[in-house]
């Protein structure tokens, strides 16, 4: 008893050497002869079976403790947790938590120092907010603790209303939380207020300069980090490794290979000898921007200067080269290393996988058992994620099932990775049936599971599924993640359900720059340019910094609407106001933006001008837009062009035909149908899709095998009879077979968006609007028929075609025939 008492009272420790086993032993024989201990004792022993993962030791305990009503003391609490951290994973110590009626402010701190160790970063947010609403007040290792979630969500409001806080209860020039402020500020992409803590700071430290260093490398502005980088080399405080590591990264961050191989050699010449840090952090950088060749370079510095036994570097050049597309180099890096760790082999291993090289990376998972390290889940499952991206998602199944006589349970990333790869690989209905498969084996759905099956009904446009999935992650709690909430908006969107996109938008408590980019996209999708400009000024007035992506959407949202003038301003602004370069992507926006309103000169003269190799792309936008305005001289130009960058797209002969056909140059069609045939081109099929009681119905061009077909056609025949009576003549210019008028009405008539509408009318609920999903655009015949339909029968039609969506009612569409 003298020990135990001893114990209690000095922490975790034991007298003389005796092992903590001994001592478990020791209590245990206690507890049998009716010895009561107090609870600082306990707690003290719940350290010990942490220690020594004696897991169902404490799990007595614990039901002790809980049965002798002594869980109310706040040190016993601690241990416990730390107890269910340690034996049995963050979540359960989360989860016990989550029990406890009476907290204190010890035990909050504790449990947001659980969630950042977790990474679980929103429970963060959720902590502070219960913590605060209880009446008790955070310590500046708490404030920083959440700042540092908000940096990770990229959730800027929460954030400055931190900061806030901060400021009201005198924290705000404490130096680990400005030092967070700084990192929060950068990471949301806002360096301007990251530069103002920094500058108001009494003291810094070096993590203060290199910070602000890192926010301004990671944001782009590199000329800032240089002269920031100046002012430290005279201040007390000198640049050391970090501060260099972070222009190294700054420099290939942002495509300045030269720059970073410059600052290399400085930073030699200034007496640092880049580490293993420095030399993991610059190959990351490569592997992202995928430059073999810059790779190479450094591959040989590394040769040259010693590092080429460090596993760390030497697992960090065969990610690179397995990530830049070369496997041998990646294999021979492989073999040279010595004394390899599992993340080693995990890392060949997976890209082997991935690269559909089944075979070779189970070979390569036997070798590694030969050698004594035993394949992990890890590594099972950058097999299983190969396997389904390769579109093998009945072997990745195959292989779950068979870990258990490995000895392994499958768990959710093992079943997220199946699911994961099979949506990559366009195979979105079997990640949905995966789910079944995932629960019948008691595994729950996290956030990237749900967020992964949100982007196959998505893909899908399966509203149905997609607000099934939104209550189960309302049910979890994971509705508020950063990442379920931005494939909310993106699913919903898809679906054309725009309205609950915006909901799901609004609602969202903390958006990044991701959730503003789904959301402008959406708004483009649907043709509404006006409210995206009106988006994309929130968004910078709320100090989120647009990017590529962002500017994408915006043009698009331009084109579909034929705002011109505002297209133009936000191309010419992108580099001059918001320091980001033109990709093709954009430019064929703006080619796309002048031919839609019928500018097929200026669009012409911007293509000679552009700074870049036209794509196909960008010949593919004038091509339309020719075809859009019958200008037959400029479109066979374009179509040149495609017909050598895209031998095989169907797509670039049907668009030439079509516009021959309008001119009624039938030898010119007849000629391309021969060179497509000569050539070995696949004509794509067209299909249109509905989906009604949870079945869908698919429609495919020169197919008529529903048993209801002559139903069908007897709907539409009445249908077009009735919009004649309202002035719909059929526009035969959208048929390019040479045959006569009566003949072009009944090919009009075939057309699978008019099929699966009519199928709609027929069997769909008359309370809910008619949803089809088409591969292809609409044509100008369908797309006038629709509007008529939309009157005749009273309904909503919504369509999304290969381009965007059109959302008919009362005979007028949304795009404005502007499409």
């Amino acid at each position: 008893m003298v020990f135990l008492t001893g114990f209690d009272r000095r922490g975790l420790s034991w007298e003389g050497e005796r092992p903590p086993f001994e001592f478990l032993d020791v209590f245990a024989d206690s507890c049998r002869r009716g010895i009561c201990f107090g609870e600082g004792a306990l707690a003290a022993v719940l350290k010990v079976c942490a220690a020594s993962m004696e897991v169902w030791l404490g799990l007595e305990i614990h039901a002790w403790v809980f049965k002798k009503g002594l869980d109310s003391n706040t040190h016993l609490r601690s241990a416990l947790m730390d107890f269910y951290e340690d034996c049995l994973g963050s979540e359960h110590a989360e989860a016990l938590f989550d029990e406890m009626t009476v907290r204190d402010p010890f035990l909050f701190k504790k449990a947001i120092a659980l969630s950042t160790r977790s990474g679980t970063w929103y429970k963060n947010l959720i902590l502070l907010r219960e913590m605060h609403s209880s009446g008790f007040k955070a310590d500046n290792i708490t404030i920083a603790r959440v700042l540092q979630a908000c940096g990770r969500l990229e959730a800027l409001r929460e954030g400055a209303q931190i900061h806030g806080y901060a400021m009201r209860s005198g924290a705000a020039f404490d130096l680990l939380v400005c030092n967070s402020l700084i990192s929060m500020y950068s990471k949301n992409s806002v360096v301007e207020k990251a530069g103002k803590v920094f500058e108001l700071m009494r003291d810094r430290s070096s993590a203060s300069w290199n910070s602000l260093l890192s926010g301004y490398t990671l944001n782009g502005f590199l000329d800032e980090a240089w002269k920031l980088f100046d002012r430290m080399s005279l201040s007390d405080m000198k640049p050391d490794l970090v501060t260099w590591n972070c222009l190294i990264s700054g420099e290939f961050l942002h495509g300045s290979m030269n720059g970073a191989l410059m600052v290399l050699r400085m930073m030699q010449s200034e007496g640092f000898k880049p580490n293993s840090s420095s030399m993991t952090r610059v190959l990351q950088t490569i592997s992202d921007s995928g430059s073999l060749e810059f790779g190479k370079e450094v591959h040989g510095y590394v040769m040259r200067n010693g590092h080429a036994d460090d596993i760390y570097i030497g697992t960090s050049l065969v990610d690179m080269y397995l990530k830049c597309g070369s496997l041998s180099s990646a294999r021979k890096v492989f073999d040279g290393i010595e004394g390899r760790n599992t993340f080693t082999w995990n890392c060949l291993i997976k890209g082997y996988a991935y690269n559909g090289l089944f075979d070779e990376a189970l070979e390569l998972l036997m070798q590694m058992e030969k050698e004594g390290i035993k394949p992990d889940l890890t590594t099972w499952n950058g097999v299983i994620s190969g396997y389904s991206m390769k579109g093998l998602f009945k072997q990745a199944l195959v292989l779950i099932r068979r870990l258990r006589s490995m000895g392994l349970t499958p768990n959710v990333v093992s079943w997220t990775a199946i699911i994961s790869g099979c949506c990559q690989s366009g195979n979105n209905e079997e990640s949905l049936l995966l789910l079944r498969e995932m629960q019948k084996e008691h595994v729950e759905p996290n956030a990237a599971t749900i967020a992964s099956l949100l982007r196959a009904c998505a893909g899908l446009a399966f509203l149905g599924k997609g607000q099934e999935l939104h209550c189960l992650a309302i049910q979890k709690g994971l509705d508020e993640d950063i990442f379920v909430s931005t494939a909310l908006i993106d699913m919903y969107s898809k679906s054309g359900s725009l309205r609950n996109a915006r909901h799901v938008f609004e609602k969202a408590s903390s958006k990044s720059l991701v959730s503003w980019n789904a959301m402008l996209v959406s708004l483009s999708t649907h043709g509404l340019g006006e409210e995206a400009i009106s988006l994309f000024h929130e968004m910078c007035d709320s100090g989120i910094r647009p990017d590529g992506i962002t500017f994408t959407a915006l043009l698009s949202a331009c084109r579909h609407s034929g705002l011109i003038t505002e297209g133009w301003k936000y191309f010419d602004a992108m580099k001059s106001d918001y320091n980001v370069n033109p990709t093709m992507e954009h430019y064929a926006c703006m080619v796309d933006l002048l031919g839609r309103g019928g500018y097929l000169d200026e669009a012409w003269e911007f293509i000679k001008d552009m700074p870049l190799e036209p794509d196909a792309g960008v010949w593919g936008a004038l091509l339309r837009a020719c075809k859009a305005h019958r200008n037959l001289e400029l479109a066979e130009t374009a179509a040149r062009k495609l017909f050598m960058l895209e031998p095989l797209n169907s797509g670039n002969y049907l668009l030439m035909m079509d516009l021959y056909a309008l001119e009624n140059r039938w030898e010119d069609v007849e000629n391309l149908r021969y060179t497509m045939n000569v050539v070995g081109v696949t004509d794509r099929y067209g299909w249109s899709w509905i989906q009604i009681n949870q079945k869908v119905h698919v429609f495919y061009v020169n197919e008529e095998s529903f048993l209801d077909m002559g139903e069908i056609y007897f709907e539409l025949f009445q249908l077009v009879s009735e919009a004649r009576k309202l002035g719909y003549v059929p526009d035969v210019c959208c048929v390019v077979q040479n045959v006569e008028g009566e003949e072009k009405e009944k090919i009009l008539l075939s057309h699978t968006e008019k099929l699966a509408v009519a199928y709609g009318l027929i069997h769909a609920d008359r309370s809910v609007p008619i949803r089809v999903i088409k591969n292809a655009r609409i044509c100008s015949d369908c797309h006038t028929l629709m509007k008529y339909i939309s009157r005749i029968r009273d309904r909503k039609i919504s369509l999304r075609d290969g381009r965007r969506f059109h959302h008919f009612e009362d005979g007028k569409c949304s795009c404005n025939d502007y499409w």
